[in-house]
């Protein structure tokens, strides 16, 4: 990955121009990060909402989750990790994207019904029987 980062960003250079490249990379940290605070306060907001409800707030804790690596990614500087960034970033990609990695897991659990049957007995500790 990292080949390929410094790879795009040496042929964005030399199309717009190193100080140009430059600043691009700075502006979507920027405002990258400015706005996974934002997101990270909406969806803190909606889990505490989702706690006054009594109910659990399992989306809101993988979105958090998912705001904090695409922050992560939009500070790395290079313009295939901001891309990724913003996908996860924006509430309707990310939605898309869990619902998808839902549907994985939901088919997979559904396919494997491994269960092991087997039948105990309990042993005293008088008992002459070792184990």
């Amino acid at each position: 990955m990292p080949v390929i980062e410094i790879y795009v960003l040496i042929k964005i250079g030399s199309q717009i121009g190193a100080i140009t490249t430059i600043f691009l990379i700075f502006t979507t940290a920027v405002v990258g990060v400015y706005y996974a605070k934002y997101e990270g306060l909406n969806t803190l907001k909606s889990g505490f909402l989702e706690l006054s409800k009594n109910q659990l707030p399992a989306y809101e804790v993988f979105s958090g989750a998912a705001i904090a690596l695409a922050a992560l990614l939009l500070i790395i500087p290079g313009f295939l990790t901001d891309i990724f960034g913003f996908l996860i970033i924006f509430p309707l990609t990310r939605k898309f994207l869990f619902n998808k990695i839902a549907n994985r897991f939901k088919n997979n659990k559904k396919q494997k019904n491994n269960f092991i049957d087997g039948e105990f007995e309990d042993i005293e500790e008088d008992d002459d029987r070792k184990i």
